[in-house]
């Protein structure tokens, strides 16, 4: 996932003009032009407020997200966020556009600076809270719900009463393609999630985690 690096003194502009690094690549990888025109041309204005959600300056979207969010509910953004919800704005080749979802009263799902996902759904029920410079490689989930109960009568007679449990993620975490990110789980700072892991439990700030499920293989500082 290649993002967009913030530019230095510029007006606070979500639809800013190519930057030399993009006209750069543009060169280089001709069909990078066609995603930045495609980008440019979209110029959604409003989309995120008539949606509800809060969403810093400088965002650049590759295609438009799906956003679901309960009317009781919060969803806030940093600046400089990089969304990529079509197949030709990645070659991982995302499966559906970024799903954005709060599904009850009370739900709060915040964002910091610098954030990038491509295809992957971010689907709250309760909270999930996210850094700084996080990162997130293609078709990830990162759910704070089982979705449904797990008890067969309990499923039947209230299907959607699920439990459900905060997920905090730090500043510069990376997560690799395909992964699950479980309720829960807290991700420290400056963590690295590797491809297709199944993240059930905490993992601590530095580590090196992947597998099904996740344990920690490393730190960054070895």
């Amino acid at each position: 996932m290649i993002m967009y690096k913030k530019p230095e003194n510029t007006a606070e502009d979500p639809a800013a003009l190519l930057s030399r690094e993009s006209l750069r690549q543009a060169r280089l990888m001709p069909w990078k032009a066609g995603n930045e025109l495609r980008r440019l041309l979209m110029l959604p204005g409003a989309w995120w407020a008539l949606r509800g959600a809060t969403v810093g300056a400088g965002w650049r979207c590759y295609g438009l997200p799906i956003i679901q969010r309960h009317g009781q509910s919060e969803i806030r953004i940093g600046r400089w966020l990089n969304l990529r919800s079509t197949a030709r704005s990645n070659p991982l080749g995302p499966n559906h556009p970024v799903i954005i979802s709060t599904r009850r009263a009370g739900a709060q799902l915040t964002i910091g600076d610098d954030f990038g996902m491509t295809g992957g759904s971010l689907v709250c029920d309760e909270l999930i809270s996210i850094g700084d410079r996080v990162w997130v490689g293609a078709n990830t989930v990162i759910a704070d719900t089982d979705f449904h109960p797990l008890d067969a009568q309990r499923r039947l007679e209230a299907p959607l009463d699920a439990r459900t449990a905060p997920i905090r993620i730090g500043d510069d975490v990376f997560i690799g393609m395909n992964a699950l990110i479980l309720k829960g789980v807290s991700i420290g700072a400056g963590a690295v999630v590797g491809a297709g892991s199944v993240v059930r439990r905490d993992v601590p700030a530095g580590a090196i985690v992947a597998g099904n499920p996740a344990v920690v293989l490393g730190q960054l500082s070895d």
